[in-house]
This record gives structure tokens, C-alpha cells and sequence, in this order.
């Protein structure tokens, strides 16, 4: 039977990253649409890739991910009460372009099917 442990933490975590980000942090860096795609837990949850979504400018992906690289230390304390876990992992926070990706590639095609390109 495998751990299952690491994956409803992951789940834990990206549900109330996402509600922290929306309520708690007030950052006038953090800009454009912010999503929280994916978390990776280590097996023994003591260290966290969270893999962030930024649409917008190229600018404001740099400056929102600096924010919160700036507020690591808070969000892994509010983490960790709100979890009730026993050690607050190492967080990593990782920028995730698939989505705006996607939505290029989404632009494309309809173009393609319109007869625009």
C-alpha cells in the first residue's frame, strides 16, 4: 500500500495557498490572474514545489512571483497552522506557463479554423 500521506497534503496545501493568496496577501506586486496549478510534496512532506500560473504580462509574472518569494516565511507559517502540520515544509515556487500556453495555442487554432492565418 502506498503512502498516501504526500498527495492529500499536496491537496491541503494548494487548496489553502490558493485562498491565502486571494485573502491574506496584500502585495501590490501580486498582478494579472494567479493560479495554483500543482504541488508537489516530498515523501515525507517536509518540502513543497508549488507550481504557480500568472496570466498576464511577462512583468507581472516576475514581479508576482517575487512577492511571493518575498512572503515564503509567512505563507509557510499560515500553512502550517492552518494544516495543523507538525513541521512546515521547505516551499519552491515554480512558474507555470502551461496555461498561458494553452490559451495561445487555443488562439491559434480558432484563427486556423476562421481562415485568419
Amino acid at each position: 500500500m502506498t503512502n498516501q500521506r504526500p498527495l492529500r497534503v499536496s491537496q491541503s496545501i494548494k487548496r489553502e495557498l490558493s485562498e491565502l493568496i486571494r485573502r491574506d496577501l496584500d502585495d501590490e506586486r501580486i498582478t494579472g490572474i494567479v493560479s495554483i496549478t500543482d504541488v508537489e510534496c516530498s515523501g515525507d512532506c517536509r518540502s513543497a514545489k508549488i507550481f504557480v500560473s500568472v496570466f498576464g504580462k511577462p512583468e507581472n509574472q516576475v514581479d508576482t512571483m517575487a512577492a511571493l518569494n518575498d512572503h515564503v516565511g509567512y505563507i509557510r507559517g499560515e500553512l502550517c497552522r492552518r494544516l495543523q502540520l507538525k513541521f512546515a515544509p521547505e516551499i519552491f515556487f515554480k512558474l507555470d506557463t502551461s496555461l498561458e500556453r494553452g490559451a495561445k495555442v487555443s488562439e491559434l487554432i480558432t484563427k486556423i479554423s476562421r481562415g485568419e492565418v
